[in-house]
């Protein structure tokens, strides 16, 4: 009996990991499936970068960038933008999980929901990370060069905004069981972030009020750190790299837990 109490612990521990890592490879294989969305995800931000970034030109060359033409400042942007779309829309596969019945048979399996969390939390983080290095592969038409240093943090820097982004998704996503209601609830959260993150204009330029609700903003702390490691000429000094990678991990934390616990969120019914 003894024998059989000490090793106890060991199936629960594998319980968790295993259908989390399910959960995490069948998120990576169904997108990857989809190739319209792995295409589009890509190309809608190049093009945006290239038309907008070309298209503004030197109007916003002087103090505010730091004299960089708009192209290479809207680089960072238009990875951002990436990360945050695809880690916020991969959220819709939980809905659509609960719809086709999927969600329900893995609830009623001897499976602890923090799994699901983990799981599908950091199977669309993943996808969002790999995505964004991707875009990586068009910095060197910007002059951008990498070194092994500064890749790791940037590789770190996208993954921990892909984190927090995709977990928040999932905690918005939880308690839904519509696509379009989704669409509608997110569009309050996606839009403002990209926005006042310094994506598509500089803090610097900002009126006050403004200026405030980009330093409160998480995304924005993600965007600089990214634009120090990417521009370290034009690197923010209220912004170091270091404290902003900080911000983006407690940020990523908070979001967890804010998911783990809608997931574990026991709701009940009025009887009839």
């Amino acid at each position: 009996m003894a024998t059989q109490a000490q090793t106890l612990p060991a199936p629960v521990s594998v319980g968790t990991l295993l259908p989390s890592l399910s959960l995490w490879k069948r998120e990576i294989v169904r997108f990857y499936r989809q190739r319209s969305r792995v295409v589009g995800v890509i190309i809608s931000p190049v093009l945006f970068w290239v038309v907008i970034g070309s298209g503004f030109g030197s109007s916003f060359r002087g103090g505010a960038t730091g004299g960089q033409h708009y192209l290479d400042f809207f680089f960072v942007g238009a990875l951002t933008m990436i990360v945050l779309f695809s880690s916020i829309f991969a959220m819709m596969s939980l809905i659509e999980d609960r719809n086709e019945g999927f969600l329900l048979t893995v609830l009623v399996a001897p499976v602890s929901r923090s799994a699901i969390v983990i799981g599908k939390v950091l199977g669309g983080a993943t996808i969002s990370a790999i995505q964004g290095l991707i875009f990586l592969a068009f910095a060197p038409l910007i002059g951008i060069h990498f070194t092994v240093v500064s890749f790791a943090l940037i590789a770190i820097t996208i993954f921990l905004v892909a984190f927090s982004l995709t977990a928040l998704g999932f905690a918005i996503a939880w308690p839904m069981d519509s696509t379009q209601g989704f669409h509608a609830i997110i569009n309050l959260f996606l839009i403002p972030l990209w926005l006042l993150s310094g994506s598509l204009f500089p803090l610097t330029g900002a009126s006050l009020w403004v200026r405030f609700l980009m330093r409160i903003n998480p995304l924005t702390y993600g965007t600089e750190a990214l634009r120090a490691l990417l521009f370290p000429a034009s690197a923010s000094p209220d912004f170091p790299v270091g404290a902003s990678i900080l911000v983006l991990g407690i940020f990523s934390l908070i979001m967890f837990v804010v998911a783990f616990f809608m997931a574990n969120r026991r709701t009940t019914k009025p009887a009839a």
